[in-house]
């Protein structure tokens, strides 16, 4: 996956060692090397480190998982897991990466096409709402 030049400066670190609770929106490219239990969206790419653990679902352009992620993923242009990162959760992109040794469990839409990319990705998401409303239901 390559990066736009204009993707090259940083704009939120979060530290090896740092711990957050809650949601975060934040703008333009995001490093992760700590603790996140929330969801994370972004309108510029994410590169997850190795020591990263993220509990929350994950909103960017562009994704590197070198951490463990339980959550699911939409990144509008592509995921790559890089050897001994984790994702458990569902991931939505135009182009997905797996390297050996990763883990990936949970189901995957990756199209290039805009059109089966669109029509799929709503067809995926309001089948997961139905379910996710079935199972509030019965509880």
């Amino acid at each position: 996956m390559a990066l736009r030049i204009d993707d090259i400066s940083l704009n939120t670190i979060i530290g090896n060692g740092t711990s957050i609770t809650g949601n975060l929106k934040v703008n333009g490219f995001v490093r992760i090397d700590g603790d996140i239990k929330g969801d994370l969206e972004t309108d510029g790419n994410i590169i997850v480190g190795e020591k990263a653990r993220i509990k929350g679902n994950i909103t960017a352009n562009a994704i590197i998982v070198g951490g463990i992620i339980l959550g699911d993923i939409y990144a509008k242009e592509s995921v790559k897991i890089l050897t001994d990162a984790a994702v458990v959760g569902d991931i939505i992109s135009r182009k997905v990466q797996i390297d050996d040794l990763a883990i990936f469990h949970g189901h995957c839409i990756a199209l290039k096409d805009d059109k089966k990319y669109e029509t799929a990705t709503e067809t995926f998401l309001q089948a997961k709402a139905i379910k996710k409303k079935a199972a509030l239901v019965n509880e």
